[in-house]
């Protein structure tokens, strides 16, 4: 039940989110090209980077997770075909380039995709981080989610976590608090991100 509690808001995004498939977001699903480009540039300061990616042939595991999480087996084995994570580490607190951001939003909106923020999060918080930053596109195909990105900023770290297969909102619950796609705080509001954002 706790974990229930902690997962909450997600369960209210991804039952907002079945309202939005209806308008299906026109678009390729995959991340923009300059958006890597954009990563790199987004902190102050130079990072040290570390990507790993699970291929289909590494998503046993994760169908366990899955099916433990009451999905059915054959769905779970289709659900999702990759999940990668990158990282980047700061030596001192990052200050976070409003205007390189602004860019990664505009190519993620162009490319289709919808975004979803923290409503308790500042301006100021964004930039300088005194508290993680989070940020969630989801792209579908039809009724169904086909990538999820979630980028995650913080004072010395950022994190990208980037998930693609054919999910249903329900599954993103069933993900949650594995393989590096955090929990999301109880305490944040995850709403669609102002228009134009």
């Amino acid at each position: 039940m706790r974990a229930y509690l902690h997962l909450r808001p997600f369960v209210l995004v991804a039952a907002a989110l079945i309202c939005f498939s209806s308008a299906a977001l026109a678009g390729d699903g995959w991340v923009p090209p300059s958006v890597y480009d954009d990563l790199n540039a987004l902190a102050d300061q130079p990072s040290t980077h570390t990507g790993v990616v699970f291929d289909r042939s590494m998503m046993q595991v994760a169908q366990s997770v899955l099916e433990q999480g009451g999905l059915d087996p054959g769905r779970a084995a289709t659900a999702l075909s990759s999940i990668s994570f990158d990282t980047y580490r700061y030596k001192e607190p990052a200050f976070y380039t409003p205007e390189v951001m602004e860019h990664i939003l505009n190519a993620y909106r162009r490319a289709g995709w919808k975004h979803f923020v923290n409503g308790n999060q500042s301006t100021a918080n964004s930039a300088q981080p005194a508290s993680s930053v989070l940020d969630v596109w989801l792209h579908f195909s039809g009724t169904d989610i086909d990538h999820v990105t979630v980028l995650i900023r913080g004072t010395h770290e950022m994190s990208l976590v980037q998930v693609a297969g054919d999910l249903r909102p329900l599954d993103l619950l069933h993900l949650s608090g594995h393989f590096g796609i955090p929990k999301f705080d109880p305490n944040a509001v995850m709403v669609p991100a102002p228009e134009g954002r």
